[in-house]
C-alpha cells in the first residue's frame, strides 16, 4: 500500500512550489524554505486566530509534502500515481492485456507489446507490478496492464 493512498490527492509539488523534474535537493530547499516560513513558532503573537489556524494547516501541508517527496521511494510510488492519472485524463483505455501476454525483453528486463499503431507499449518488470496504465510510445493509445490470480 502507498504511503500517500489515506491522504486525498494533492498536488505534492506545488504545495512546495517546485517543478515534478526538480531534484531532492532543489526539493529539500524549497521544503526548509517553507517550513521556517510557516512555522507555528515563527508567527507573530498578534496574528489573528484563523491566520495561524491556516498557517499550521500549510505546515503540516509541506510537512507531508516532504515526507512522500523526500523519500526515494513514495516519490517514485507517487510519480508513478501522477502518471497514471495523467493517462486516465488522456483518453479512454484501448484494451485490457494480461502482463503475461507481453513480451519480456532479457536486455532492458522489460515487458513490451506491439500497438495498432507501429508503435509499443512497454513496462520495466519492476514497474509492471506497480502501474495498471501503460502508453503506447508513439501514439496516445493506452492499454490497461493486467495481473493473473
Amino acid at each position: 500500500m502507498m504511503a500517500f493512498e489515506q491522504i486525498p490527492k494533492k498536488d505534492w509539488y506545488g504545495i512546495l512550489g517546485a517543478d515534478p523534474s526538480a531534484s531532492v535537493s532543489d526539493l529539500k530547499q524549497k521544503y526548509q524554505k517553507l517550513v521556517l516560513m510557516y512555522h507555528p513558532d515563527k508567527q507573530s503573537a498578534d496574528v489573528p486566530a484563523g491566520t495561524m489556524e491556516e498557517c499550521i494547516q500549510k505546515f503540516i501541508e509541506i510537512d507531508q509534502a516532504w515526507k512522500i517527496l523526500g523519500n526515494e521511494e513514495t516519490k517514485k510510488e507517487y510519480d508513478l500515481q501522477r502518471h497514471e492519472d495523467d493517462l486516465r485524463n488522456m483518453g479512454p483505455v484501448d484494451a485490457q492485456v494480461y502482463l503475461e501476454e507481453m513480451c519480456w525483453n532479457e536486455d532492458d528486463h522489460s515487458f513490451s507489446l506491439s500497438c495498432r499503431c507501429g508503435g509499443k507499449y512497454s513496462v520495466s518488470k519492476d514497474e509492471a507490478e506497480e502501474v495498471t496504465l501503460i502508453s503506447c510510445d508513439t501514439c496516445s493509445l493506452i492499454i490497461e496492464l493486467l495481473h493473473y490470480g
